[in-house]
């Protein structure tokens, strides 16, 4: 529960099974855990749920990470990234951090969305595939479960995107990849650096399915 966060990271071996133990994994560097700062993180802590949060008053730790004092470091599986925060300025309080989390937190399926779409942008990763589905339909529970798997195969290459058709900010992709919503679900592979990309509809999901068109894609 919120109580148990953040989880004290006193050495490296601690660190380093904490961050791999997550898709997406937030550590707090403050050399002092007392400070306000601190004391923010642990506040932005209780109020996102789902990711883990870690704080580290070890200079062992911190230099290994290559930290500065006074930062929060978000820790990113599926693209191998990282952003840091810099906690020193006044400004910088629970809301900021929540936002900054909520921005940067990419996953092996990241759902599309105005907060998102900027980790989106500024992944390192330069192929990103979307499943472009009514979120609504009793298929998709299903889908997602398949479009997850394929995701695990990826991993590293291509970044995984779940954009729901009912969101009246995504009808501008939907346009872009000159989709109408009776062509829905479709798959849409998108290649960053020159917008070179692919679309096929597709009404069963599956994981060969997914990887067939990757592959012809990535050749």
């Amino acid at each position: 529960g919120a109580t148990d966060k953040p989880i004290l990271l006193n050495n490296i071996p601690d660190a380093e099974a904490f961050i791999s133990g997550a898709e997406v994994a937030v550590i707090g560097f403050f050399q002092d855990p007392q400070s306000p700062g601190a004391e923010q993180f642990r506040r932005a802590a209780g109020q996102v749920a789902e990711v883990p949060f870690g704080l580290s008053s070890s200079a062992a730790v911190l230099s290994h990470y290559g930290a500065a004092e006074n930062t929060v470091v978000l820790f990113r599986t599926v693209d191998n990234d990282r952003r840091d925060l810099d906690m020193s300025s006044r400004e910088v309080d629970a809301k900021k951090l929540t936002r900054f989390v909520r921005m940067n937190e990419l996953r092996l399926v990241t759902e599309y969305n105005p907060v998102t779409a900027i980790g989106v942008m500024q992944s390192s990763l330069q192929f990103n595939l979307l499943l472009i589905t009514d979120k609504m339909s009793p298929k998709h529970p299903e889908r997602m479960r398949k479009f997850r798997a394929a995701a695990e195969l990826y991993k590293g290459k291509i970044l995984f995107i779940l954009l729901d058709s009912n969101l009246q900010s995504n009808e501008r992709v939907l346009s872009y990849f000159q989709l109408k919503k009776s062509q829905l679900p479709a798959l849409a592979i998108f290649h960053t650096p020159d917008d070179e990309h692919e679309v096929v509809a597709v009404n069963d999901i599956s994981i060969e399915r997914v990887q067939d068109f990757c592959n012809r894609f990535l050749q």
